[in-house]
């Protein structure tokens, strides 16, 4: 089924003031600005001019992360580096990275964290501070344990420079932990991924952004290629740029408003790992596989395991699948030995898949399984090159969980829902976050595809109870929200 519907401005107006109820009392990151367009602090720092980020939350526990900055916003007057790169002649960097438009160099301070289930948080638990330096890019994550699940919790991360000192900045943010494993599914969660800085159409970060918040998921997932290391300008062929391309990413205003109020899960893929189609081993300039595999886990919220599977209620599991750390070189030839998940992560995967008794199940890969995708490409299971493994995966899929799974990727820059010919796999492609940076597609193939444009935006997923049902809908939306194409299913509940 297919409808067009549209965010209302009401619900826009109120996601809008869900977004203002928690900002921070001090000024902080991308907010603070003159009258004529430039930064200024409100003060001595540390600041958190890069907001905060909550991951990998469970039904009693969640990660955030936390940063500490020189300046409250970023540097929005710095030197730019515009568009892509050209490859022929990539941009050579002459100044300072701090000096660079969109850097927030990092401080030495220390940082706690207040946080409870009451807005004003006067039931708040407080954290011990913290000390962050350079080692750690100046972040810190904190896991808290023992939370309620099914809720709503409000936080603030306070900053200082000294012990004993006095508060210089605070950051308020709020997220959802899952409901509990025999609590019916009801609720909406955003999947997103492949953002290229000069491609977000809004100064203020791409239009995704607003469109999802409009729909007050419970987390959003980022599904790689969150920033563009070989392809987005300047190339980072050294640690400190790498880092600059999500300081600059991630303080974008739009991007800290979603990433405050609601969950997330976070996945990498070659462009924010390394480069493109890139496998263990590879260098960039000097910047090393892994140094870009340390960068990534400390700029994501997330845990040492690069896999992992998390319940969401009686009706949902997802499955986040990592397709760099295990892969065999792109040139091998193919057959039983070449891999993009490894022996232990596939068989994990098979492990817990079976044992789900979920009455929906959803892998979210930074890659296709399904496709089709282009001749030209080598590097997923949905090209020839790792066409063995695919196949593996495919069928096992289709004798073990034929009726209730779906694959949700992304890497692709065009949205499609397609169904493999042969084993029935049905996967939902998101599409790239702009419009600007939508393309690529191979062309519709009749075969395959079930919905097929090339156009930006993201996947809304809606799972809600239906007597003794449980309904989970499929809605790919453009970047402003307007739904291009849903498909719903119906499964009893066991």
């Amino acid at each position: 089924m297919t409808t067009h519907n549209s965010i209302t401005r009401r619900r826009f107006i109120e996601s809008a003031s869900a977004a203002a109820l928690a900002l921070p009392h001090i000024a902080n990151a991308a907010e603070t600005k003159k009258s004529d367009g430039k930064n200024t602090d409100p003060g001595p720092g540390p600041h958190q001019a890069t907001g905060t980020r909550v991951g990998e939350a469970t039904s009693n526990s969640a990660l955030v992360w936390t940063r500490l900055t020189q300046h409250a916003t970023r540097n929005n007057d710095g030197v730019v580096y515009p568009g892509r790169v050209n490859r022929k002649n990539p941009a050579k960097v002459t100044v300072p990275v701090a000096e660079i438009e969109g850097a927030c160099p990092g401080m030495a301070g220390l940082v706690r964290l207040r946080y409870g289930q009451k807005s004003d948080l006067s039931d708040a638990v407080e954290t011990d501070w913290i000390e962050v330096g350079e080692s750690s890019d100046f972040i810190h994550q904190f896991l808290l344990r023992g939370l309620q699940s099914g809720s709503e919790y409000h936080y603030m991360s306070q900053a200082t420079e000294s012990v004993g000192g006095p508060v210089r900045s605070e950051f308020r943010g709020r997220f959802f932990t899952a409901p509990a494993a025999a609590t019916p599914s009801d609720f909406r969660f955003c999947v997103m991924t492949c953002q290229g800085y000069p491609d977000r159409d809004h100064v203020d970060g791409h239009p995704i952004y607003p469109s999802m918040l409009a729909l007050e998921p419970k987390f959003v997932t980022l599904t790689g290629d969150l920033v563009y290391y070989d392809s987005n300008e300047p190339r980072a062929v050294t640690p400190a740029l790498a880092r600059l391309h999500w300081e600059r990413m991630f303080s974008l205003p739009r991007l800290i408003a979603m990433l405050r109020n609601a969950s997330s899960y976070w996945l990498k893929d070659d462009h924010d790992t390394l480069r493109d189609d890139a496998w263990p081993g590879m260098t960039a300039g000097e910047l090393t596989w892994n140094e870009g595999l340390e960068i990534f886990r400390q700029q994501a919220p997330i845990g040492p395991q690069p896999y992992r599977t998390f319940r969401w209620g009686r009706d949902l599991q997802i499955w986040f699948t990592d397709g760099r750390d295990f892969r065999s070189p792109n040139r091998m030839p193919d057959g039983p030995d070449k891999t993009i998940w490894g022996a232990e992560q596939k068989a994990w995967f098979k492990r817990t898949v079976a044992e789900s008794d979920a009455t929906w199940k959803i892998l979210v890969s930074p890659t296709p399984l399904v496709g089709p995708d282009r001749k030209t490409k080598n590097d997923n299971h949905s090209n020839a090159g790792f066409a063995h493994e695919g196949n593996e995966i495919r069928n096992w899929l289709k004798e073990h969980v034929p009726d209730n799974f779906f694959v949700v990727c992304g890497d692709r820059h065009w949205q499609y829902h397609s169904v493999h010919p042969e084993s029935g796999t049905q996967e939902f492609s998101v599409g790239a976050a702009s419009d600007s940076h939508a393309g690529g597609t191979p062309g519709e193939d009749k075969a395959y595809h079930r919905f097929h444009r090339v156009k930006g935006g993201f996947l809304c997923v809606e799972l809600r109870p239906k007597g003794r049902e449980s309904e989970i809908t499929f809605q790919l939306r453009d970047v402003n929200g307007a739904v291009g194409y849903e498909a719903t299913f119906r499964r009893p509940v066991a």
